[in-house]
């Protein structure tokens, strides 16, 4: 199936953010590998860095996908090990608020996303136009959840007005997409969410829950295109320009 113009154009704004985070990536950066789209092109871009002998850089993919992607493209991988921190961790994001809290596991990797950026000095998101929100809450919640623990989670969930929906394979409607750790998959549709912590809290308490997708006081900015301009997002501060920018901001 053709792209539709605005696919095409959104696409064309995934790889200029990524594009714009390689100028922070320095030589001997420990770098965590995010998942998705735009993250996609991250990697890619990094590969190419790597393989040119411009960049020496090691990583640690947050999916099986983003790993298998990273080795393709020439990107010496490192284990998990006690101790070790990211520099750098690149990722994307499914929404973005103006205080950088984010909603992230549509692709179905939340529970590594979230390890890698909490391990990571500094998390930089990488998004398009689309992505940025005034409010979190019309892309649905993923939840990772124990396959035992299910029915009960999808009680508790709706108790909390979540409409959860066990995620489905979208090209065989049968068959339920699991995580990488074969963990089951729920989209929540709250809706508007009003006050992201108190879900947090609530949400991080049901037992059987491993993972949700807020990603609350992570991000330390993001990079959006927005007409053809990549700006810098940062909590409590003005857009700018990430031309204006030599540092991590």
């Amino acid at each position: 199936m053709a792209s539709t113009p605005n696919t095409d154009h959104l696409d064309q704004e995934k790889q200029h953010a990524a594009r714009a985070a390689m100028r922070w990536v320095r030589d001997g950066m420990l770098v965590g590998l995010g998942t998705g789209s735009t993250a996609a092109h991250f990697i890619t871009q990094l590969g190419e860095k790597v393989r040119a002998g411009e960049l020496r850089i090691q990583g640690t993919a947050t999916s099986l996908a983003s790993e298998n992607l990273a080795r393709q493209v020439g990107i010496p991988l490192v284990e998990p090990r006690r101790g070790l921190r990211f520099d750098l961790t690149v990722d994307g994001a499914d929404e973005l608020d103006p205080q950088l809290n984010l909603i992230k596991g549509g692709g179905g990797a939340l529970l590594r996303e979230k390890i890698i950026a909490t391990a990571s000095d500094y998390m930089l998101v990488v998004a398009d136009s689309s992505k940025a929100v005034a409010q979190l809450g019309k892309f649905p919640l993923p939840l990772e959840v124990v396959p035992f623990a299910l029915p009960w989670v999808l009680d508790a969930v709706a108790a909390l007005g979540g409409n959860p929906v066990v995620r489905m394979d979208r090209q065989d409607p049968s068959k339920q997409v699991l995580s990488d750790q074969k963990n089951q998959l729920v989209d929540c549709h709250f809706g508007q969410l009003n006050d992201v912590q108190k879900l947090a809290s609530q949400l991080i308490t049901i037992p059987g829950i491993v993972e949700h997708g807020l990603f609350l006081g992570i991000a330390k900015a993001a990079l959006v295109v927005r007409e053809d301009r990549v700006e810098v997002l940062r909590a409590g501060v003005e857009p700018q320009l990430a031309s204006d920018f030599t540092e991590l901001p």
